[in-house]
């Protein structure tokens, strides 16, 4: 698939690590560093702008190695783009450890995966069809 992207940030593209990442690497694009105390959220710009086909979504999501060695991720996770969206693409981060943390210009900072979506379409019942489930949920099978 062949998207449209305008790069005004001085970093390369978002990227595939490995043949078979689901995930590219967005970096961070910043004139000073910014340093995102203890329970501190920030809009990170990438200088990075979408135009994603029509039944797609670009999903916005934490680096695992953030979050594991300093305790910072995507407060809205996943963040959804829409394919309609034209603006830059930031990423909210939040800090949830007791240190502060610097974020730095071209600092990898989440991932982007390019996801199909669907439009749902309601049909308004009276009643549901039953399932084996039903209505359980929140840990209703218990613990094995």
């Amino acid at each position: 698939m062949r998207i449209q992207v305008v790069n005004r940030s001085p970093h390369a593209l978002p990227q595939y690590a490995t043949p078979q990442s689901a995930g590219m690497d967005l970096r961070a694009w910043l004139a000073e560093p910014i340093v995102l105390h203890p329970l501190e959220r920030a809009l990170i710009p990438t200088g990075l702008y979408l135009a994603l086909p029509a039944g797609y979504e670009a999903q916005v999501r934490p680096r695992s190695g953030l979050a594991l060695k300093h305790g910072v991720t995507v407060l809205n996770t996943p963040g959804t783009i829409d394919a309609d969206y034209r603006g830059e693409v930031g990423v909210i981060l939040v800090n949830l450890s007791n240190e502060p943390f610097t974020v730095n210009d071209g600092e990898r900072i989440a991932q982007l995966v390019i996801a199909r979506c669907d439009q749902a379409e309601w049909d308004s019942v009276e009643t549901l069809p039953e399932s084996e489930r039903g209505a359980g949920g929140f840990g209703h099978t218990g613990k094995e």
